[in-house]
């Protein structure tokens, strides 16, 4: 149902709901999940969570991730609107919103370096 982004994967950049799509409008591009972030410029997203202490369930984490990924590509500078927007379809359980705010802001600062 798409409802809480934790399925989160990147598809040519763009940050989609794995749960719902389907499989033939992925066919011939590209997908990149969690585990290939580190191959990433914009891996610093996963590092500074990790510095932040971000997770705390750690149920939504690699879609928060994801999403983070996806804005940082798309606005390196994001402003806390920016944030709010493209991460308002991830839902953290745990609450841990300002951390996520914190950890974004953080990779934006280190500009995709790690």
């Amino acid at each position: 149902m798409a409802l809480c982004g934790a399925c989160t994967v990147l598809i040519d950049g763009q940050a989609l709901r794995s749960c719902v799509l389907p499989i033939d409008q992925a066919v011939g591009k590209k997908i990149t999940t969690i585990e290939g972030i580190g191959a990433m410029p914009w891996r610093s997203a996963s590092r500074a969570w990790q510095e932040i202490n971000v997770p705390q369930c750690g149920y939504c984490q690699a879609g928060q991730i994801m999403s983070a990924v996806a804005l940082l590509q798309a606005k390196p500078n994001p402003s806390d609107t920016d944030i709010d927007a493209a991460m308002s379809g991830n839902i953290c359980r745990c609450g841990t919103y300002t951390r996520i705010r914190a950890a974004i802001k953080q990779a934006a600062n280190q500009g995709g370096k790690t």
